[in-house]
């Protein structure tokens, strides 16, 4: 006998069944006209055929069978009443069991435990090859007959079927001759193996136990009988958090179910019923997240009519539709920059040492959940290193590691390669972008935590104008920017967004919208007159749907949290209306004489080798150009001077950028060219 009162409570209750097999067996051997037939079960004989003819056997009496039952269960009560768990009848309790309906579970479950029990079953059901009981055995064993409605029923609509402990198996057979059985999870909980089944494999997460957040309403929501609740939660709030502390602090663990990973299983809704058996089984509650607009109704349903206490946690409002009952409701209270910077150094510990984590941080918006994967992922990035310090790179790395890849497929994503002294712009210029910067960093403060844009429910973004002619330093700018944050650059690429049928324009920019929500990233919106144009007067059904799309997106810039920057070639072709939402607006000028010969200069670079007859000077004061055509011209001279040599010389430079002025379709004038003209004439 084991140690294990539950165990041996289990144990007794299949003794107990055997007794009765026992005693079937030979009930069934007193009027087997065949009872040593080695053939038995595999044919039907005449002698067979004609004892059925007689009638169908009586019903089994077990009252006078109960010795070996009520031994074990005044055994089980002492256990109990030392404070030992005894999980047969716990499960009994959980899942609203009867007595009978305990007796079929074990029956059902005998031949996983002995398989003994295997050939009892084969003979009892007369086919050798059914090593499990069929319904007429199982209830047999009970005292139950067939006819009777509600024991039948049991196996069909009770709570052993409904709640997972049973399946019937073989629906196309007869309800008498089908097999019942137990899953492996249900055998090997009842066993004292509490793993969760394998068909749960990344749809249960194990969650992070956070003290952040304040679970008191929660908390006592659940000590008050409050079952169902939904929490709202912010873009940098974490209900999940608050969910687990609040349950834990109702003496209670947590079945955390990845709702949008088991929306993309083939039996979503099985599995959701499968995540409910084993919060029921271990007794815990349950923690659904993110609930989404995209989450099947049916299994947010299957979820709530747990009847183990459950939070759901989304952003979205709740939506009656999606459950007969209206849920508790509350909100989560976002983070603020104070909160997520002691998460990230108590999360970091001393491998952050000297690093100034507020100023490092205080640019990603981040659920406190998201900090802590983000630091793990900081601390194995700075691993790679010979120090082994933690940086503020190595924070942005992990940070950037969070972003959902939404985003990636309807933007194209520049990784920032360059920094401020790569730009060569005015002082005016370079002033307003650091104002961009300046404000992106310490928004969820001034915004946020300062609440310095309150109602109309705005959003905590920074949304920025670039306007200037066509390669003025506009998208580089932006790049050295999201460098400057540690954030990643997303260039929206409008002809993808823009579309001629009425409201799909729209919609795109929606999906980007969204996608951007749960990303910390800057969009660029270049040639963005496209889509940001002035709203014109209504001649004809054209203007009046054009306006509405402008309407749409000035309600969704006012409400966007995120970074995103305009970029347009005219800037008087943007809505007034737009740039009154604006937070600065950068004009980028074409560089003067001095700002060009820096620009060839820098446009170089320090590897390729020059030549002694290069004159820069000469280059910035001569030709009006712009920042990207000066770039496209050294590159062009970088090429000429790989083809000779491997020196770039004064000729290659010039004749570079007599290659650009047909590009741009400039006539070509010697004064311009001087001492050079030699270079470019008959070319």
């Amino acid at each position: 006998m084991t140690s294990d009162p539950g165990l041996s409570h289990l144990l007794g209750r299949l003794g107990a069944i055997e007794d009765r097999i026992r005693r079937l067996v030979a009930a069934r051997r007193a009027v087997d006209p065949q009872p040593d037939d080695p053939f038995r079960g595999l044919y039907l004989s005449d002698e067979l055929i004609d004892r059925m003819l007689e009638g169908a056997p009586g019903i089994p009496e077990w009252s006078d069978a109960s010795a070996r039952l009520a031994a074990c269960e005044q055994a089980a009560d002492m256990a109990e009443a030392a404070g030992h768990p005894v999980r047969l009848r716990r499960l009994a309790d959980e899942f609203g069991l009867a007595p009978i309906d305990v007796d079929l579970l074990v029956i059902a479950l005998a031949a996983d435990l002995d398989p003994r029990f295997e050939r009892f079953f084969g003979y009892l059901n007369d086919d050798v090859g059914r090593r499990r009981p069929s319904v007429t055995v199982a209830l047999e064993l009970c005292g139950v007959p067939l006819t009777n409605a509600a024991d039948r029923a049991r196996l069909l609509t009770g709570p052993l079927v409904a709640g997972g402990l049973v399946i019937v198996e073989d629906e196309d057979r007869p309800l008498p001759g089908r097999a019942v059985r137990v899953p492996d999870r249900v055998v090997g909980h009842l066993l004292g193996d509490d793993t969760p089944d394998r068909a749960l494999d990344g749809v249960l997460v194990e969650g992070v136990e956070i003290e952040w957040g304040d679970d008191r309403r929660l908390r006592n929501a659940l000590a008050g009988g409050i079952r169902l609740m939904y929490l709202r939660e912010t873009a940098t709030g974490s209900g999940e958090a608050i969910a687990r502390r609040a349950l834990r602090a109702n003496g209670l663990g947590t079945v955390q179910v990845d709702l949008p990973r088991l929306g993309r299983e083939a039996d979503a809704a099985g599995l959701a019923r499968l995540a409910v058996r084993e919060a029921r089984l271990t007794g815990r509650g349950i923690v659904g997240s993110p609930v989404t607009l995209e989450t099947e109704p049916g299994l947010i349903e299957v979820l709530a009519d747990s009847p183990r206490p459950t939070v759901l946690v989304g952003e979205p409002t709740w939506d009656p539709g999606w459950f007969r009952e209206l849920p508790a409701m509350d909100d989560v209270e976002a983070s603020t920059t104070e909160e997520r910077t002691a998460l990230w150094s108590r999360a970091l510990g001393p491998a952050a040492d000297g690093l100034d984590i507020a100023a490092a941080t205080a640019q990603f918006r981040l659920r406190p959940e998201q900090v802590l994967r983000a630091s793990a992922t900081a601390r194995t990035q700075a691993s790679l290193t010979v120090t082994g310090e933690v940086t503020a790179a190595d924070l942005a790395a992990g940070a950037r590691a969070e972003n959902a890849s939404a985003l990636d497929r309807l933007a194209r994503r520049v990784t920032p390669r360059v920094g401020w002294g790569d730009l060569v712009l005015p002082g005016a210029t370079m002033e307003a972008l650091r104002e961009i910067e300046v404000r992106a960093r310490h928004r969820e403060q001034v915004l946020g935590d300062w609440g310095m844009r309150p109602g109309g429910g705005r959003g905590h973004g920074v949304v920025g104008l670039f306007a200037g002619d066509s390669g003025t330093g506009k998208t580089m700018s932006a790049e050295v920017v999201a460098g400057e944050l540690g954030l990643d650059l997303y260039v929206i690429d409008l002809s993808s967004v823009v579309d001629k049928y009425i409201g799909e324009t729209e919609k795109n920019l929606e999906r980007i919208f969204v996608a951007a929500a749960g990303t910390n990233a800057v969009l660029l919106f270049d040639e963005a007159d496209a889509v940001f144009g002035k709203r014109s007067d209504v001649k004809d059904a054209h203007d009046r749907y054009a306006n509405v799309e402008s309407a749409y997106l000035l309600q969704r810039m006012e409400t966007f949290d995120g970074l995103a920057i305009l970029a347009t070639n005219l800037r008087a072709n943007i809505d007034e209306a737009f740039t009154r939402r604006l937070d600065v607006i950068v004009d980028f000028p074409m560089p003067d004489a001095a700002h060009r010969t820096r620009l060839w200069d820098r446009s170089l670079g320090t590897r390729l080798r020059r030549g002694d007859d290069l004159d820069l000077v000469f280059l910035g004061d001569a030709f009006e150009l712009a920042g990207g055509a000066i770039r496209s011209a050294a590159v062009t001279a970088a090429y000429l001077a790989a083809a000779d040599e491997g020196v770039v010389r004064m000729r290659h430079l010039v004749q570079a950028v007599h290659r650009e002025y047909r590009k741009l379709g400039r006539l070509l004038v010697e004064r311009e060219f001087g001492p050079y003209w030699s270079e470019v004439v008959g070319r």
